[in-house]
């Protein structure tokens, strides 16, 4: 049975979607405040966690950092905040979908399948990744350049990430944009996709400007070019 932690201070909707969850074969763990959350955090094994960015005492954004720095376990924002910035923070630190309120409960439900697919597929890689002079250690959530650590983003490093586990595989802005957020709203589109591959070339590219390890396939999308 997955077990997935909730942490949410609004009660009537806690309640709904805690009796969604647990309908679909899910275990709940509750939490109303950060306080709260990090004592359970720190004493539980979790496979989902569905977070919201305001509580009454602290950020959900902080939370999402402090998991982060021990685990990858897919994490969902769950929030009335719609901000485009809150939005691309969220997933830049840590998060793997946002989703703002009202929503469906059909989308949400499908949404955490499919996160927790998701997870048990990267379970499964490889404890190192390794090509092209960079190297991940999946279970410590590190990159390193030719030796040398490097500092990315949630999003950077998921991106990073799904080209190596497909080396020299072609993949469409539309395959990446799926595997890495569920995201469908309009912050989550090719342009945003562009950013995110040019900051990353900055930080794993010889030469930037001439990119070698992530190359541009015109009209289709990109590939992880391995010649070692």
């Amino acid at each position: 049975m997955k077990r997935l932690f909730f942490i949410e201070d609004d009660l009537s909707l806690m309640n709904g979607l805690s009796f969604a969850l647990k309908k679909q074969g899910y275990e709940v763990e509750i939490a109303r405040t950060s306080l709260e959350a990090n004592k359970l955090w720190a004493n539980g094994i979790y496979d989902l966690v569905i977070l919201d960015v305001s509580l009454p005492d602290g950020s959900g954004f902080d939370l999402c950092k402090k998991i982060r720095q021990t685990s990858e376990v897919p994490i969902i924002f769950l929030t009335a905040a719609d901000e485009e910035m809150d939005i691309i923070m969220g997933l830049d630190i840590g998060g793997d979908d946002y989703i703002t309120k009202p929503f469906k409960l059909a989308v949400f439900l499908s949404k955490v399948h499919a996160l927790l697919r998701r997870s048990e597929h990267f379970h499964g890689v490889a404890t190192e990744l390794n090509s092209n002079g960079i190297t991940i250690h999946p279970l410590r959530h590190e990159v390193y350049k030719n030796g040398t650590l490097i500092d990315l983003t949630a999003s950077e490093y998921k991106l990073l990430r799904l080209f190596m586990e497909h080396p020299n595989m072609v993949l469409s802005s539309e395959q990446i944009l799926s595997r890495l957020w569920d995201c469908k709203e309009n912050y989550i589109d090719n342009s945003t996709l562009t950013v995110y591959i040019r900051r990353l070339r900055t930080k794993i590219e010889d030469d930037p400007s001439n990119p070698q390890k992530i190359v541009t396939i015109r009209r289709i999308g990109y590939k992880w070019h391995v010649t070692e």
